[in-house]
């Protein structure tokens, strides 16, 4: 019976224990109540009805141990467990309960058992005006130059106040005076009153001024100190110290050793001797505290760790500092030096993942759940609060859950397994604190594939550049395209666009289906056709099968196949054979004749270049290289031979030069002789005048009609010009130095291309792969002188075609 007796008891109190458990952690606080209580109030005082705020039952408040706990060491407050009032139980000081001028809480905790509840009930003591502005010494000196410039500041010991918001220094006030205002700089914590210079001084007529500084508080009614200021005035140098800065910010670690050098101040004096040597000081209006803690190496302005520096008793210290010459009197330079201190936590955060899944089909929606995670971090306060994100460039992002500390990895965006097949998410959680610590930690993401890609070409249109005369069934150049698909849905076969028309160039063409490599079924020649374009087409393997398109333009190159052609001289069998007769009296610079040739290629395969191949006498006659020209080198002479043959040689400038040669026979005559000749000549061409003339009336005549109708083609087809990009245009220039020379425009895209011959363009470009015959010129035309070009084009090649009819009449 004993031992069940025994057993029975401690059954029962295991199940107690349970159920208050139980309770204690099932139910919690749904609101918290907040009081106010002035400071400095009597015992007894009541705050508020607890119990009543909370709703509890009065009456049973003795039975389950109704009380309060507070977080200090005294028992401030207290509750009434008949009535449930919250009771002032000793003495409330605000100043000494809370430094500094922000809201003063306490946090109590009331309980009540069976069941155990727990209330939290927060009580702002509010301040009164019971302590009067005080500063740390009743009377201060300075010292100030004469020639002290006019709203120089000097500072003042500010008055310490203990009483908070209104209650604590408002305002500074100065004794009427005619050289100095008062000013305040207001700081974090405090108000700092300045002396303002604002008349100059003179010590020859005063040396000493006396100023009475009044601090006022807002309290009602208003308290006030005084501070009684001797202002000693001195002589004194020109410059003073100067920092390169007015304001200093730094961070320190807590922690950190003593003797550890954290800043250097250095300041300038532009003043010689000892007017310009610098001692460093604190400044005497600095709490004692600093100067436990910081310590200012006099000569080198170096601040070294003196003391403890701890994060929890101050996370900021402000330090005056001046730097004096040693002038008489010194002058000083003033700066502020801010030093955080910085937290320091030793905690890293953790990442725990509760669910993942691996793999996310590439046509998932956005916001596709993929994992659930959650952080935590053993360190409180600042250093305990998480932010967790994911580090690397991937699309997917965390979002809270509703519960603190607790994510989902979503798909933030659509994904495409062909750019990226799998991901590795990096989440990184970083707590709050200095330095903050973090912990990363890697998700790895397979994407499958889905078929959503079609075939594309690296650019489109694309530009080739070919030769003429290429040999037919040869490949020209190659299109390649890509898919980012695989297997099938890569498997990419090529095709031409078959336009169906007669004249489309595309039907010459062929394109292998498997590597794209187009090959022409005929050769090409340049003065035939410059440019053409048609398109391939890409298509994959996948169901259904995707395709695309590229527009391809192809610009024929003009190559060196063209000989010269001799248009002067020519005989009447046309031969390149000619006769001049030259006087014998000439000079020398006498143009003999001048030998005109053209060739049909154009740019450097159409610039030809002239040379004597065999001359009799070569101290008699000498050749133009450019112009053909044939002129006497000196006079001639009666030992000089009656007839002389020359061999011109005719060349373009192609890699292979092409060349024609032509026949001059100069026959030198007397003067009266050459007269005679020239009357026999006029005659003979007297009689063939009529012939002649018949000719050149039919040949006038024609080209008349062939340029008006010309002109009308050339307004019809301005008039229907399609607003395409590509445009090629035929243009044929005259050298008028003897030779006839092909230009050839094209227009892709944004520029333009030509083919010159050897007057180029300044400021034109070579395009690559052109044989340096083609130039890139800045479009700079409008549509009008578009017009105005095109027609003067169509001009100068009616003039070329007449020029080279009439000149074998001429």
């Amino acid at each position: 019976m004993g031992i069940k007796r025994f057993f029975l008891p401690g059954i029962c109190s295991w199940i107690a224990l349970c159920s208050a458990l139980l309770l204690f952690f099932r139910q919690c606080a749904l609101a918290q109540i907040r009081y106010s209580v002035p400071e400095e109030v009597r015992d007894g005082t009541v705050v508020g009805n607890v119990a009543k705020d909370l709703g509890l039952d009065v009456a049973s408040l003795g039975e389950r141990r109704f009380r309060v706990v507070s977080e200090t060491n005294e028992a401030i407050f207290a509750v009434n467990a008949d009535n449930g009032a919250l009771y002032v139980h000793g003495r409330i000081d605000r100043e000494q309960l809370c430094q500094g001028s922000g809201t003063c809480l306490m946090e109590l905790k009331v309980l009540v058992e069976n069941p155990l509840e727990v209330h939290y009930v927060v009580v702002e003591i509010t301040d009164v005006n019971d302590h009067a502005p005080t500063f740390p010494k009743r009377n201060e000196t300075i010292e100030i130059a004469e020639h002290t410039l006019l709203g120089k500041r000097f500072q003042l010991h500010p008055a310490h106040d203990p009483d908070a918001g209104m209650n604590s220094v408002r305002t500074y006030s100065l004794s009427a005076n005619e050289h100095f205002d008062i000013n305040v700089r207001e700081t974090n914590s405090e108000k700092i009153p300045f002396l303002v210079l604002k008349k100059m001084l003179d010590r020859e007529k005063s040396s000493e001024h006396f100023l009475l500084v009044t601090a006022v508080d807002g309290g009602k009614p208003q308290r006030s100190g005084t501070l009684n200021v001797t202002i000693t005035v001195l002589d004194s140098n020109d410059n003073r110290p100067v920092f390169s800065q007015e304001i200093y910010e730094i961070t320190v670690k807590e922690n950190v050793q003593t003797g550890t050098s954290i800043f250097k101040l250095t300041a300038t004096d532009p003043d010689e001797g000892t007017n310009g040597e610098i001692d460093y000081s604190l400044s005497k209006t600095l709490k004692q505290r600093i100067y436990d803690i910081f310590q200012l190496d006099k000569k080198t302005g170096d601040i070294v760790v003196k003391g403890h520096i701890d994060y929890e008793e101050n996370d900021f210290y402000e330090l005056e500092i001046q730097a004096s010459d040693r002038g008489a009197p010194p002058l000083t330079g003033e700066c502020r030096v801010i030093i955080k201190i910085i937290d320091v936590n030793d905690n890293s955060p953790e990442i725990d993942v509760t669910s993942l899944s691996n793999t996310v089909s590439e046509d998932s929606k956005p916001g596709t759940v993929v994992s659930l995670i959650r952080v935590k971090d053993k360190d409180s306060g600042v250093n305990g609060k998480i932010i967790a994100h994911i580090t690397n460039n991937v699309p997917f992002e965390l979002k809270p859950s509703y519960k603190e500390n607790t994510y989902s990895v979503v798909t933030k965006d659509f994904l495409d397994r062909e750019e990226v097949s799998n991901y590795d998410i990096t989440i990184k959680a970083t707590d709050c604190g200095e330095p903050p610590l973090s912990t990363t930690k890697t998700l790895s993401i397979q994407i499958l594939d889905v078929n959503d890609n079609s075939p594309q070409f690296e650019q489109n249109p694309l530009y080739f550049y070919i030769v003429e005369n290429n040999v037919s069934g040869t490949s020209l150049f190659c299109v390649t395209a890509s898919d980012k698909d695989k297997n099938e849905n890569a498997d990419i076969s090529y095709s031409i666009a078959r336009t169906g028309q007669e004249k489309d160039v595309a039907l010459f063409l062929n394109v292998n289906a498997e590597n794209g490599q187009i090959t022409a079924l005929k050769s090409f020649d340049f003065e035939t056709l410059k440019s053409f374009q048609f398109q391939v087409v890409a298509s994959d393997s996948g169901t259904p099968s995707l395709s695309s398109n590229v527009t391809v333009h192809v610009f024929i190159l003009d190559q060196n196949d063209n000989a010269p052609v001799i248009l002067y001289p020519v005989s009447s069998n046309g031969s390149a054979e000619g006769v001049e007769e030259i006087p014998r009296n000439v000079n020398a610079g006498h143009l003999v004749t001048k030998v005109r040739a053209y060739d049909a290629d154009i740019g450097y395969n159409g610039w030809l270049l002239f040379s004597l191949q065999q001359v009799t006498d070569h101290s008699l006659f000498g050749l133009d290289r450019y112009t053909g020209q044939i002129r006497t080198l000196r006079s001639l002479t009666e030992t000089d031979e009656a007839e002389h043959k020359l061999v011109i040689l005719v060349k373009d400038n192609g890699n292979v030069s092409l060349s024609a040669t032509a026949t001059v026979l100069v026959k030198v005559v007397e003067p009266r002789e050459a007269f005679a000749a020239s009357d026999v000549k006029s005659s003979t061409k007297d009689s063939e005048d009529t012939n002649v003339t018949f000719y050149l009336m039919i040949t006038l005549a024609s080209v008349s009609a062939l340029f008006i109708i010309s002109i009308i083609v050339l307004i019809a087809m301005q008039c229907s010009k399609s607003s395409t990009d590509y445009t090629s245009k035929y243009l044929q220039d005259t050298n008028y130095d003897g030779t006839l020379c092909h230009s050839i425009q094209y227009r892709s895209g944004d520029k333009r291309y030509m083919l010159v011959g050897p007057r180029m363009s300044v400021g034109s470009t070579i395009v690559p792969g052109s044989q340096a015959n083609t130039l890139v010129l800045p479009d700079r035309r409008r549509p009008s002188e578009e017009v105005n070009s095109f027609f003067f084009n169509g001009i100068s090649f009616l003039a070329i075609v007449f020029f080279v009819l009439t000149t074998p009449l001429l």
